[in-house]
């Protein structure tokens, strides 16, 4: 149950990442800008707690930098840049939504690099999660807004570039702590948005201190708190398992606008936050029910 939670725990700080990118976004920083921001700072905040707590976690074999730099460059820098972009060209609802798509690439994808079994409940519990987030984020039920087609094809592509993180990490998570691989990835991805964006030119908009929260608390909650409680998750259960519970996190956005951005909940998505919550509790109740038959079979053996 514990690592539910904790898996949990990470997609609830990503869900507060609306409250981080807004100012920047307001003092005209633009998308790939922010995803450089996010990257940059929160790949210092990670080397510095290595080097002050976990040096000897730092040490790697050269052949899995691969995987560092695969989840770093295609799955990170990509997925938010592809996830600020959809939202910047049309509203926060369609990018949350398309983004979602997500568990079901990790399950397809987990299938045919994994071999994960693609179970009925696995199945309904993504079915449940998907319909819920459209609930919630008003897509359905009537769904009749007009997406252009470039727009709709880069939040698909933001879906699956975030499957792709559990797909090139999960390999190594056998080896690795949680914070090695997070700083790893973030190392290239810094690396790879320090060489490809304009931040650097716009040092001269740090003189704000909201940028500096900001960029802070994106870096510190939504992004290190966020990545490293997911893939302590990720280490213990399967891909599509801990993508299922980290859709848990348009939840917690909407009920960020609605306690502090004065947002009202419609009785359509509070049915959205059950059916995401139930597809949850359709992934937990398996295991818990398979824990408690195994205990009783050994004490039946003694």
């Amino acid at each position: 149950m514990k690592t539910y939670v904790i898996t949990i725990a990470g997609a609830v700080c990503w869900g507060l990442i609306g409250l981080f990118i807004a100012p920047l976004y307001a003092r005209g920083f633009t998308a790939w800008d922010v995803v450089a921001i996010r990257g940059i700072f929160s790949f210092v905040f990670l080397f510095v707690i290595m080097m002050l707590f976990f040096r000897d976690q730092l040490r790697t074999r050269i052949k899995d930098h691969v995987f560092f730099a695969s989840a770093g460059i295609f799955s990170l820098a990509l997925f938010n840049y592809l996830y600020f972009e959809v939202f910047s060209r049309s509203s926060l609802s369609l990018a949350v939504t398309l983004l979602y798509t997500g568990p079901l690439f990790v399950m397809i994808l987990s299938r045919i690099f994994f071999k994960e079994l693609l179970t009925a409940r696995k199945g309904l519990a993504l079915v449940f999660a998907i319909v819920g987030c459209a609930f919630v984020v008003g897509l359905l039920p009537l769904g009749s807004q007009t997406i252009p087609s470039k727009t709709l094809l880069m939040g698909i592509l933001s879906g699956f570039c975030y499957a792709l993180y559990s797909v090139f990490t999960k390999p190594i998570t056998k080896r690795y702590s949680a914070l090695t691989i997070t700083t790893y990835t973030f190392l290239y991805m810094a690396l790879f948005m320090s060489l490809t964006s304009n931040v650097w030119r716009k040092v001269a908009k740090f003189q704000y201190v909201d940028v500096w929260i900001a960029a802070l608390l994106l870096a510190l909650i939504s992004t290190v708190a966020a990545y490293v409680l997911y893939t302590s998750g990720l280490k213990y259960l399967e891909a599509g398992k801990a993508s299922i519970l980290a859709t848990i996190e348009p939840i917690v956005a909407v009920l960020v606008g609605v306690l502090f951005l004065g947002d009202q909940l419609l009785p359509l998505q509070i049915l959205g936050i059950a059916l995401v919550l139930y597809s949850a509790v359709l992934i937990v109740g398996k295991q818990v029910k398979s824990k408690s038959f195994d205990k009783r079979e050994r004490t039946f053996e003694k």
